[in-house]
């Protein structure tokens, strides 16, 4: 990895035993690892126990007093963008995401942020949330996302299927990379020269 280059983090959004996840975060780093502009980091939120929310002010005002906070902080400074993996919980994205969410601000601001995610409609109402509250923590949500809807979910969670049996998903994905890739290297100039 150059230090010029947008490193970026792929973040798996559930932490539950036997989650489904770990799938598409693999498949999407297998995809990413190809482009070579950038670079791909799998990070996975059972690494980073934090807590409930419940720090004296934001951090977008002060800095966080948890160390699990602080660490994770930490990782998302050495970032240039995310990709998250998200499935969806009654509409909405995990309690564990947001609160990872909810634990930095700075870490996040002017980077590029793509989703991944799956379940009933591919977690379009969980992606939608996560989009408000990317902009948020100044971050630029990107337009393509891959959406894993029932279908491709179940087929390949119990049915024995493969990604590259949906052909759909490498298309949204490569189009999902190519934005991401481009406001990886925009954002990073723009804050390097700032």
């Amino acid at each position: 990895m150059s230090s010029t280059q947008p490193h970026i983090g792929i973040v798996i959004g559930s932490t539950r035993e036997g989650r489904f996840g770990d799938k598409p975060a693999r498949w999407v780093h297998d995809l990413a690892k190809s482009r070579s502009e950038v670079s791909f980091e799998l990070i996975d939120l059972r690494d980073h126990s934090l807590p409930f929310f419940n720090e004296p002010m934001s951090p977008a005002w002060a800095p966080v007093q948890s160390d699990a906070a602080r660490a994770w902080g930490e990782k998302l400074g050495t970032l240039d963008g995310l990709i998250v993996v998200t499935p969806e919980y009654n509409h909405g994205p995990t309690a564990v995401l947001k609160n990872a969410f909810d634990y930095a601000y700075k870490e996040f601001s002017r980077k590029p942020i793509a989703f991944v995610g799956y379940g009933g409609v591919g977690a379009a109402r969980a992606v939608e949330q996560l989009r408000l509250v990317a902009v948020e923590l100044q971050m630029a949500p990107v337009r393509n996302a891959v959406h894993l809807g029932m279908v491709e979910f179940l087929g390949i969670w119990q049915q024995g299927k493969r990604f590259e049996d949906f052909p759909h998903l490498a298309q949204a994905a490569a189009a999902m990379l190519d934005d991401l890739t481009w406001w990886a290297i925009a954002l990073k100039t723009a804050r390097s020269k700032s």
